[in-house]
């Protein structure tokens, strides 16, 4: 097994690669994929990197476990620093989060979680909310620094974009490292996390790791370029610059009651357990705790020890207990620390049937994902529940319907489809049992029409047909950790058995005629703008069956926006002397970003129209 390399901080890895001569740049991409593979671990802490039998780079972590200086990463070589293998060597590392503000006395600093979620190891981490402004005061102007700064991060951005994945290598990273860089000094972190969200989206692709989807880094570009072209335009909006993490500071006394947890397994070989909480007051809250140990310690993570306040609570006993929690530790976005003068003593847990876990089954599925859809900045961690029957099995689906009239289809996945963990397992169980009533609980997919992961599932109250579970279950099932039994069904057939439909039901976002549109913004990010072009050149009969379809759905924007790209792609500025030059990438990438826009929100559209009632459905998709 070979050695893990240190993360390393964006800004070094930059100022490496700008160091280069343009001669080894053209060999850094070559360089780079080799040297992971020969890492060395030494005894003193210290990672190496031997390249030929006259260079060694050397790493050398900080506490913190990354590199966050130039002096930390060195090479034996005669052209150090300014050489090809320290340049490599840092390119191969995985890339550092940005370090929190400075903390105050006895409090701790904002954790970076190594598995790239948002929630920081061995913290109580809540679901960012949106509170209520009760004055609105105008936004201070930019300054002058964060202009250019966001006018130098445009500018990369776009030539990454019309580069590509085949194109952006190191030195396409490099450059957007540098202006993230530059955007965090001058005061715009969420343009730097955008930007280092594109340059992770990058390697994954190029390296062709499992799980990455194209789909996800055509949507980083996007934010990317819609953060640093609104910010370069002088837009002063706080939404738009960002908060940057910040250390922990007082935050009084809390009460938070269990609702289920979830294991948490990487693709880097981290692994853990999350535990969601919920205040009394409706504010959701999580402990998590995620490590390196992979499979295994994803599953036994679930019985391990809480490390918050002195709490004798393990997370199985937190998922169906409570806690009482003194002196907390509030970071500015409502994270809660284990700082040295926290205190928790455990609370007997609430079923599900109780406030504040009532609350999240009192609506339509249907309102909480439009509620969600509508916020730009939703949590990707929010949960919903709602009470369904079983329909039965359809491809990788479980189909159930949720029990109010006219409700739609819904599909269940599986919160991880590891197939060691029981998510898979538990719902392929579920789908022998038609007509079955379920309290099911779980994250929206927001990229799949009505589509629900569930992370736990409880009985109906007053239900018949419904799951029979233990009493110390308090009412549910972690479907990542409890694995169900024949005794927990109930016996016999439904008294009304659920007919299983010939089809899952209409998707609306499939049966659209957008999916030209995304097909042409990812082949934009997958090849680059030679390769949209190529694929929009043709005949004026070629256009029509290409974009006819959007027109023909109602859908004229969507198709206007596609040919202008594609238009645009295409176009071959020439010099004054006749000869073709090279375009300038920013028209190119403004009518990426319209499209991309559009597509975002008629997609969103889409979405929220197949979680409401089945009549809606087929209207909004233009059939």
């Amino acid at each position: 097994m070979s050695t893990e390399l240190p993360p390393v901080a964006p800004e070094v890895l930059a100022e490496a690669v700008e160091h280069l001569t343009p001669r080894l740049r053209k060999k850094l991409d070559a360089a780079t994929e080799s040297c992971a593979a020969g890492a060395v671990l030494a005894a003193d802490g210290t990672v190496t990197v031997r390249f030929g039998e006259d260079a060694l780079v050397t790493l050398s972590p900080g506490p913190a476990g990354t590199i966050t200086t130039a002096e930390q990463a060195t090479c034996s070589c005669l052209l150090a620093p300014r050489c090809l293998h320290r340049a490599a060597a840092l390119g191969a590392a995985p890339l550092a989060d940005s370090p929190p503000e400075p903390t105050t006395a006895g409090e701790p600093a904002e954790s970076a979680d190594p598995t790239g979620s948002p929630e920081p190891v061995g913290t109580v981490a809540p679901v960012e909310t949106t509170a209520p402004v009760e004055t609105t005061e105008p936004a201070p102007a930019l300054t002058a620094a964060q202009l250019r700064a966001a006018g130098a991060l445009w500018h990369v951005a776009a030539e990454a974009l019309a580069a590509g994945v085949t194109a952006g290598g190191a030195v396409v990273q490099a450059e957007l490292l540098r202006a993230a860089h530059t955007a965090r000094l001058a005061g715009l972190p969420r343009a730097e996390a955008a930007a280092l969200r594109v340059v992770r989206g990058l390697r994954a692709a190029r390296e062709r790791r499992a799980g990455q989807r194209l789909g996800d880094l055509t949507g980083a570009f996007r934010e990317l370029l819609h953060t640093a072209g609104m910010l370069a335009s002088g837009a002063a909006d706080p939404a738009l610059t960002g908060t940057a993490r910040r250390a922990y500071a007082p935050g009084g006394s809390l009460q938070v009651h269990g609702l289920c947890r979830e294991p948490v397994l990487s693709a880097t070989g981290y692994g853990g357990v999350v535990t969601h909480l919920l205040a009394p007051g409706g504010t959701p809250y999580s402990v998590s705790d995620v490590r390196p140990g992979g499979l295994a310690r994803a599953r036994g993570a679930g019985s391990a020890s809480v490390a918050l306040g002195g709490a004798a609570l393990d997370h199985a006993g937190l998922a169906r207990g409570g806690l009482r929690i003194v002196g907390a530790t509030v970071s500015p976005e409502g994270r809660l620390g284990a700082g040295r003068g926290v205190r928790a003593t455990p609370l007997p847990g609430i079923a599900w049937t109780e406030q504040p876990a009532a609350s999240l089954f009192a609506r339509p599925a249907a309102e909480a994902v439009a509620e969600l859809l509508a916020a730009p900045d939703a949590p990707e961690s929010a949960l919903l529940g709602c009470d369904v029957t079983v329909v039965g099995a359809a491809g990788e689906h479980l189909l159930v319907r949720e029990t109010r009239p006219d409700a739609p289809l819904l599909r269940l996945l599986p919160a991880h489809p590891h197939p060691e963990l029981a998510h898979t397992e538990n719902l392929r169980r579920i789908a022998s049992y038609p007509g079955l009533l379920l309290r099911v609980l779980g994250r929206p997919d927001l990229d799949r029409t009505a589509t629900l992961r569930p992370l736990a599932v409880g009985p109906v109250p007053g239900a018949e047909y419904t799951l029979r579970l233990p009493e110390e279950w308090l009412g549910r099932a972690d479907l990542g950790y409890d694995r169900l039994q024949g005794a927990h069904f109930p016996q016999g057939a439904a008294a009304a058995p659920v007919p299983l439909p010939a089809a899952e039901g209409p998707d609306p976002l499939a049966d659209s005629p957008l999916w030209r549109v995304r097909r042409l913004l990812e082949t934009g990010v997958a090849g680059g703008r030679r390769a949209v072009a190529e694929a929009a050149r043709g005949t004026a009969s070629l256009a029509a069956a290409s974009y006819g379809p959007l027109r023909r759905a109602g859908l004229t924007g969507a198709a206007d926006l596609a040919a202008a790209l594609a238009a645009e792609a295409d176009r071959r500025p020439r010099d004054v002397f006749g000869r073709l030059a090279d375009p300038s990438p920013d028209g190119y990438a403004w009518a990426w970003l319209a499209a991309a826009t559009h597509l975002a929100a008629a997609e969103r559209c889409l979405i929220a129209a197949s979680w409401a009632a089945t009549p809606n459905v087929g209207a909004v998709s233009g059939r």
